[in-house]
């Protein structure tokens, strides 16, 4: 299992639903941003322009705990393990301020692809580079 990696999240009023409570889908948005800072924005890029390959969500668990609300900062919480060649497993908890718990759980299994949609084993230097921060 990598580190836990954090990412700050601001909860924008946009992003609730009229009792000023999180939309559940929102934190699928919110695990995927914190996601792209583990791997590198410039990285992703880079794979999939120099070497057609990509990351795909493959399935996602989520077990919601808590309501977030409007104007919290949350904190996301990152770890990740390879699972064979083609797969990564992702856990990632939203913490609200001062909680004794995470709010919400998600377990996301993210598999790499190319441009046809096929298989790829994850690149050895994108999984070393995540593994080194």
């Amino acid at each position: 299992m990598s580190k836990i990696y954090h990412h700050p999240v601001q909860i924008y009023y946009e992003d609730t639903d009229h009792s000023g409570v999180v939309y559940h889908p929102n934190f699928l948005k919110y695990f995927e941003r914190a996601r792209e800072h583990v791997i590198d924005s410039d990285k992703l890029a880079t794979l999939w322009n120099d070497h057609g390959l990509g990351f795909a969500v493959y399935k996602a668990n989520m077990i919601f705990q808590d309501g977030v609300e409007f104007a919290e900062i949350c904190d996301i919480r990152t770890s990740f393990t390879l699972d064979g060649k083609y797969k990564t497993l992702w856990r990632q908890e939203v913490w609200r301020p001062d909680a004794s718990r995470a709010a919400v759980i998600g377990d996301i299994e993210m598999v790499c692809l190319d441009k046809e949609k096929r298989l790829q084993p994850v690149p050895a230097d994108i999984l070393a580079s995540m593994m080194a921060d």
